[in-house]
């Protein structure tokens, strides 16, 4: 048994942020953040918040499938970025759609949290757990990032993008997924340090680890996923049966035009194939990959039968592909 995307939703922020307007107070301009990333925009939360962006793209999502809050199983919320540490995002989400049957809980894998999400639902519907699951990316990155930083807070943006998915015979045909925790300083953020009345004063007065703001080795992470995402799209084309000619569409992680491009020509493939829509809106972190499908989806350029193949890259560092018949 497998499972089988049957609706898709995603919304974004109104507020609209341009690199003219990061002009203003960064020591950048338009050209210089095109050439490096092909990013003309992005969205900026400003009276929405990630659970409100969730619910919405869910919304977008059940409406397309045809279906209601109580037909759902299960909800799987992908963020870094939630509105609080608990409740989870994707109880939230329950509450607001009124899934009262539905269990619910969170995946944190960053860019590639969709994927993981996705992966996790193939398994939980495929062992007869659940009939049907609701997977959401979303994420509030702006709240985030440091916005004196010109190398980081220009790449990211805010949004949301779900899929409804139910037990289907056709569907997801073949999934990889990996971490390199070694890794895991090229794109970090702290929390709180510990602080507690039983700590030495001397240790609860030292500096914190982080600056509290997402921080990233750029190079390091470019190095990670024009390395890594070409070695998982070949791995999961292998455990498809798949050739790399079959493949309709490469939908990948929007974080960097370079690194598409790059991924595309160690493929062997064109980039007509590599759909891209980060000159809108950024690198959504877990929100990248559903976004664009929907977009896809709504479009009309996604066709049943068609051979996608999905990958991510994100903090961890993870990584994954799953290819699926549309």
């Amino acid at each position: 048994m497998s499972i089988r995307i049957i609706g898709t939703g995603s919304t974004v922020p109104e507020r609209v942020i341009t690199n003219q307007d990061l002009e203003g107070f960064l020591d950048t301009s338009d050209t210089w953040i095109r050439e490096r990333t092909g990013i003309g925009s992005r969205h900026a939360a400003t009276t929405e918040t990630t659970t409100s962006l969730a619910v919405e793209a869910c919304q977008r999502a059940l409406e397309q499938a045809g279906k209601k809050p109580e037909d759902v199983d299960l909800i799987l919320a992908a963020t870094v970025s939630a509105d609080c540490t608990f409740p989870c995002l994707a109880c939230e989400i329950q509450a607001a759609l009124g899934a009262d049957d539905a269990t619910a809980y969170d995946v944190n894998a960053a860019c590639a949290g969709f994927l993981f999400a996705l992966d996790s639902a193939a398994a939980h519907i495929g062992c007869g757990m659940y009939r049907n699951a609701l997977i959401v990316g979303a994420e509030v990155l702006t709240k985030i990032v440091d916005w004196n930083d010109r190398s980081s807070c220009i790449l990211f943006g805010d949004g949301a993008g779900a899929a409804y998915v139910e037990a289907s015979e056709e569907g997801v045909v073949a999934m990889v997924q990996g971490s390199n925790g070694k890794k895991g300083m090229a794109l970090y953020r702290y929390e709180t340090p510990v602080n507690n009345p039983f700590c030495e004063v001397a240790a609860a007065q030292e500096e914190p680890k982080g600056s509290g703001f997402l921080e990233m080795n750029g190079q390091e992470v470019f190095r990670f996923a024009i390395s890594q995402v070409p070695e998982s799209i070949q791995a999961v084309l292998d455990k498809a049966g798949w050739q790399k000619e079959e493949v309709d569409y490469y939908v990948l992680h929007q974080a960097n035009a370079r690194i598409i491009q790059s991924i595309a020509k160690r493929l062997g493939e064109p980039e007509e194939k590599f759909p891209m829509n980060l000159h809108e809106y950024g690198n959504m972190s877990s929100a990248s990959i559903p976004v664009l499908l929907d977009e896809l989806n709504k479009a009309g350029k996604l066709k049943r039968g068609q051979k996608i193949v999905l990958s991510g890259f994100g903090a961890g560092l993870t990584y994954g592909a799953t290819a699926l018949i549309w």
